[in-house]
């Protein structure tokens, strides 16, 4: 059974790889004038979606919202603790500085889902639902925000346009 766990988890995390790179994939043929290309790298991506979630199931990690609010936050808070700042020391030594940039804007973007799943948890322990809201979220870095985007990014400072709704 131990066995089966581990490959669970491996075929989870190179199903959820493949479908942000097919994603990755889709842009770029797109940018090419390749749209049929990029129309089947984003079915793939969606197919390997189906999969990983279906992996992430017989795992058993779906649980309640509660749980899953906590998950969230643990594993944001992991990141932006413990895991971006080492990378980031380690990119900054070998000079590496788009992977910098790249691991900072992350690190900057995990605190603020932290936060938002926080308010999450916050309103499930009153036992009440987040009020409406939509969400945006900056094509550059990631950054997401409430309510409307703001003029400039403040993560990465790209212009208001680079902010899309999520859906």
């Amino acid at each position: 059974m131990a066995t089966t766990v581990e490959n669970l988890k491996s075929a989870f995390a190179g199903e959820s790889q493949a479908n942000r790179r097919y994603t990755a994939f889709a842009r770029k043929a797109d940018e090419e004038g390749f749209p049929q290309i990029a129309k089947l790298f984003r079915a793939a991506a969606e197919s390997e979606t189906v999969h990983a979630l279906n992996h992430l199931s017989a795992l058993g990690q779906i649980k309640t919202t509660k749980e899953n609010v906590d998950a969230a936050i643990s594993g944001e808070t992991f990141e932006f603790m413990k895991m971006y700042p080492e990378y980031l020391e380690i990119a900054k030594k070998e000079g590496n500085d788009d992977a910098t940039w790249s691991f900072e804007v992350a690190n900057k973007v995990e605190q603020i889902h932290a936060g938002l799943y926080t308010k999450a948890a916050e309103a499930l322990k009153n036992k009440k639902e987040l009020p409406k809201t939509d969400y945006y979220i900056c094509r550059e870095c990631g950054n997401t925000v409430e309510g409307s985007p703001p003029d400039r990014c403040p993560v990465c400072g790209a212009p208001k346009s680079s902010f899309f709704k999520a859906p």
